[in-house]
């Protein structure tokens, strides 16, 4: 669980660090809201700027401004009227703003543009096997997962299977749960493939 939340507030300071010097406050609720660190009790806004408190806290860098409650205000209220989120109240009295489908979009949008896979000073001499069988009906989102695979630097080694030399268990999981076809998607870690001479020549290792 402790590994999870890492790579999420990992994930959201790429997510707020990429693109413009200053990030909109609707952006980093929107990230927020798809990395699960928008829990809360109490008032609404009050619990928002609490959260944003804590996050830095937890060692997350900032060199964002500083919002104020009218601003988050106006922006929660603008992503509710365009159905981006949603606000649910817990059983333990807790609130949860989560993404709407059509928030889940836009979050895409603006998330996956930050995925890595970070190159090791040396390699560990294993390779990641990725391997999916997504139904038909997910067609859409399998395109979308082979593109985002070709863009990290993956070989197809089959129709549906993919490798890569670098830890990215957390990168394809993540990308594979924004898609929501993480359940058909194994990742195998694997010491020796039958062609590995010609994988480390394509990846030139």
């Amino acid at each position: 669980m402790k590994k999870k939340k890492k790579a999420a507030l990992d994930r959201w300071e790429d997510f707020i660090s990429s693109g413009s010097t200053k990030a909109k406050v609707a952006q980093v609720l929107i990230g927020m809201a798809g990395f699960g660190l928008l829990v809360f009790g109490g008032a609404i806004i009050p619990g928002i700027l609490i959260a944003l408190k804590g996050l830095e806290s937890s060692g997350v860098r900032n060199d964002r401004e500083k919002y104020t409650k009218k601003q988050i205000d106006n922006a929660l209220g603008n992503l509710r009227r365009k159905k981006l989120i949603k606000i649910i109240k817990e059983k333990d009295g807790k609130y949860k703003i989560k993404l709407t489908n059509k928030g889940k979009k836009r979050f895409l949008k603006l998330s996956l543009e930050t995925i890595k896979i970070e190159k090791p000073p040396i390699w560990d001499r294993k390779w990641r096997i990725v391997i999916f069988d997504i139904p038909i009906k997910y067609n859409q989102a399998r395109a979308a997962l082979r593109m985002k695979m070709k863009e990290l630097g993956f070989k197809q080694l089959q129709k549906s299977v993919w490798v890569h030399p670098y830890e990215c268990e957390d990168e394809i999981l993540f990308t594979a749960e924004v898609f929501e076809v993480d359940k058909y998607v194994e990742i195998i870690t694997a010491e020796k493939v039958l062609h590995e001479k010609v994988l480390k020549k394509s990846f030139c290792l």
